[in-house]
């Protein structure tokens, strides 16, 4: 569904952010991309998602494809109605439209009413604290409510593929197991295909199939979820375990990766 080959991203013409990254979403998938804070993860989202000119990026370098289109040069608004919705992170819901009038704005490139209100109820139905605080300004909204508002407003725009960018950010650890589940249930009972960037290794790697692990802007490992869960350095640098268990954030902090981390 989705391919991006030898992708590059400079920033203000001089940060090369992305150096030539190649990953692939299969339709009806959901596919992790892993990494440390700088890595690139939220620059790889933005520019499948066609963002990258509000900061001043652009991609110098490769090609992005989905379902048969090239979609490098589109505008945001046209990536949203080919069917590719971001969930950006820190949620950025607006705070002061309610609940409600959050969804409608993510169905605006929508005309028909009734499939609006429909679909409005079938995120009440897989959010039900949405539905009792659909007249409140989302402001006053929880960090795990915004997070499932930011997640309900990009499913208004009926995705064929959801970008999910660090949706455990800042939530207790049962609301983060509620959120995956619920990313779990979209992609299966709505046939919403994900590519899910997140820190949090050990969560994404439940419910995602496949894997890539980002670092300094290139892809230095992938592969099947099982197969990252059970890899050495994976466990050491991003589960947070390694051969004698846990290590303290003090060891972590001061280790120095071994150079093939540094391709």
């Amino acid at each position: 569904m989705l391919t991006l080959q030898n992708v590059e991203v400079i920033y203000s013409k001089v940060i090369l952010v992305i150096k030539g990254l190649t990953l692939e979403v299969p339709e009806g998938g959901i596919v992790t991309l892993l990494g440390a804070n700088g890595a690139g993860k939220s620059t790889t989202l933005k520019a499948i998602a066609g963002l990258l000119g509000a900061e001043r990026g652009e991609i110098t370098k490769g090609g992005i494809g989905f379902n048969g289109h090239r979609i490098n040069d589109r505008t945001p608004a046209e990536i949203v109605k080919l069917g590719i919705a971001l969930v950006p992170e820190g949620r950025q819901v607006f705070e002061h439209l309610t609940t409600e009038e959050n969804l409608l704005a993510g169905a605006h490139t929508r005309r028909n009413l009734a499939e609006i209100r429909r679909d409005i109820d079938l995120v009440y139905q897989y959010f039900p604290p949405l539905a009792a605080r659909r007249r409140i300004e989302a402001g006053y909204l929880s960090g795990g409510e915004q997070q499932m508002l930011a997640i309900g407003r990009a499913l208004m725009s009926r995705p064929k593929l959801m970008l999910l960018d660090e949706p455990s950010l800042g939530l207790a650890p049962m609301l983060v197991q509620e959120i995956f589940d619920i990313i779990a249930q979209l992609n299966q009972e709505e046939k919403v295909t994900v590519l899910l960037v997140e820190q949090n290794a050990a969560m994404a790697l439940t419910i995602a199939r496949y894997g890539y692990i980002l670092e300094n802007g290139r892809i230095v490992l992938d592969g099947t979820a099982a197969s990252l869960r059970d890899n050495e350095d994976v466990k050491e640098f991003y589960l947070g375990l390694s051969e004698v268990g846990r290590r303290s954030y003090r060891d972590v902090k001061h280790y120095r990766r071994r150079k093939r981390w540094l391709l």
